[in-house]
Parts: structure tokens; sequence; C-alpha cells
């Protein structure tokens, strides 16, 4: 479970263990789509929030900025309570904005897990920006970050990306490597950095390939939480050594993300169908 380990200077409680800021913006939301707390009703305040689910304010305010990314409560201003308010549709957010906050709260947890397969690690690299800056400040202190990641392998026959006039075309995969290295490299480069600075005891990152064209992407987090995307296939014209290429791809960012963390028979069928790729047909990706 989630762990509280930001100090908080403005409130006496003790942090409880048991519970996390996922928790009380779960509890929350769902007393709003029950009309429990019908829309402009103002939510009780952070002070009542911190005694009724035994946690310090730092948790509280943690979810409450949840519910303003997604639209269930207006912007707060200085020391008054949230008012409640609805999203425009009760519906996935971009993965550019859902993944970042999610794995936003799975590092509230001591020990961290992440499993992915995705196109290029682009999405995965912008969301572990907020949390790794976190843990360089001392907000945020995991024993242990455990990160693994699944690409498709360039060199393989992939249906995407592909030049739109000519399927056989090198290029957009030859692409593709060149971006897929830049970002794992990324990703390789700031998390080894913790444990070399020494503010993360344990760190570990893997990453490999398999020879399979993503339909989605996946990210396992924590073991308790699945969130998923489809990629869906458009024509871009992209750059590449400054040549203007048509091709058709996919733009993760802008996918809609699914997240299930209740059904837990589907969270462990994710776990056992990352788990099968990894132990068989994923091999080490060289970046080089």
């Amino acid at each position: 479970m989630s762990q509280e380990t930001a100090p908080d200077s403005e409130t006496s409680e003790p942090a409880d263990d048991l519970v996390s800021p996922d928790h009380v913006a779960d509890v929350l939301r769902d007393r709003i789509r029950s009309g429990e707390l019908p829309r402009h009703a103002r939510l009780p305040t952070q002070r009542a929030l911190v005694e009724e689910f035994g946690v310090n304010r730092t948790t509280v305010r943690q979810a409450l900025a949840v519910l303003e990314r997604e639209g269930y409560l207006s912007a707060r201003g200085r020391g008054a309570p949230a008012v409640v308010s609805s999203p425009a549709e009760d519906a996935p957010r971009p993965a550019g904005v859902e993944v970042a906050d999610r794995i936003a709260l799975a590092f509230q947890a001591d020990t961290i897990t992440i499993d992915a397969f995705c196109l290029t690690t682009e999405t995965l690299n912008a969301a572990l920006a907020a949390p790794l800056i976190a843990i360089s400040t001392g907000e945020l202190a995991p024993e242990s970050i455990s990160i693994r990641v699944m690409l498709p392998n360039p060199d393989a026959p992939l249906a995407y990306p592909r030049l739109i006039s000519d399927p056989a075309d090198r290029r957009p995969l030859l692409r593709l490597r060149r971006l897929t290295r830049t970002f794992s490299t990324s990703v390789r480069h700031q998390l080894t950095s913790l444990a070399e600075m020494g503010l993360v005891p344990k760190v570990s990152v893997e990453i490999r390939a398999v020879p399979i064209t993503p339909v989605q992407k996946v990210y396992l987090l924590n073991g308790s939480e699945v969130l998923t995307a489809y990629y869906q296939v458009v024509p871009r014209v992209v750059e590449y050594e400054q040549e203007q290429l048509e091709i058709y791809d996919v733009l993760g960012l802008n996918s809609k993300v699914f997240r299930s963390s209740s059904d837990t028979a589907f969270v462990e069928e994710s776990h056992q169908w990352f788990e099968s790729l990894w132990s068989t047909l994923a091999q080490p990706l060289t970046l080089g």
C-alpha cells in the first residue's frame, strides 16, 4: 500500500500507513458520483478530511489535486474548501495526463514496481519527470524502484511505422530506432542516477525488445493497477534526415487510458500476460 513520506509541517497528525491519497480520492469521487456530494456543494475542509480519514494534510492535498485534475472539484481559493463540479465527461483521459497522474501516485509507495509495454517509452519518460524531481528534492524517499519495459524490436517486420507509399522503405523504422534509443536512454539514466547519488537504495531498470507490433500500451503499477490504451494508426508527416516522410504512425500521448484496480482477476491476468512475453520472446534491447 502507499505510504506518506513527505513531511507535513502544517499539522501534527501522523500519516496513516494504511490510507493513501488514491484511497481518499476514490472515496470522495464515489460520493460525488452518487450525489451524496452534489454539484456546487462545498467539500469538507481539509482539517475535517484529515480527521475523517486519519491521515495528514499532505495526503488530503494530494487526493484533492487528483480530483481537480479529473474535473470533480473546482480550483480552490487559498484557505477555502473545494467546490464540487463534474467532468465534462466521465471518460478516459489522454495518456499524457492519466499515466503521469497514476505514476505520481504509485511513487507514494516505499517499494515501486512498473512494468510497461509500449512503442518508444515517450509517455513513460514524461510521466517519470515529476516523481524523480520529488525524489531529488527529498520530498519522496522510496526504498526501491524496479522498472521493466518491453518495446517492439525495430529490426522486426513491424506493421508500423511505415512509409505510406512504400511499405518496404526502412526509414520509418530507423527513425523509430532513434526515438527508442533517445527515450529509453533517458529513462535508464535518470533512474540509475538516483542510486548513484544515494537517493534510492535499490534501483533496477531493464529494457527488452519483442518482435511484436504493439496494438496497445500497457502499464502495470505496483502489482495492483493496470493502465491500458489503444494505439490508433494515423497518417502523418514526420522529418527524418532532413526529409519529410508521409507515414502511418501512432500517437501514444493522446490515446485514451482505461484504468483497472478493482478487478483483481484482470490485474492478475495482465501480469501473467506481461510475464509470459518477458520470460520467452523478450530479449535485452541494445541501445547503442
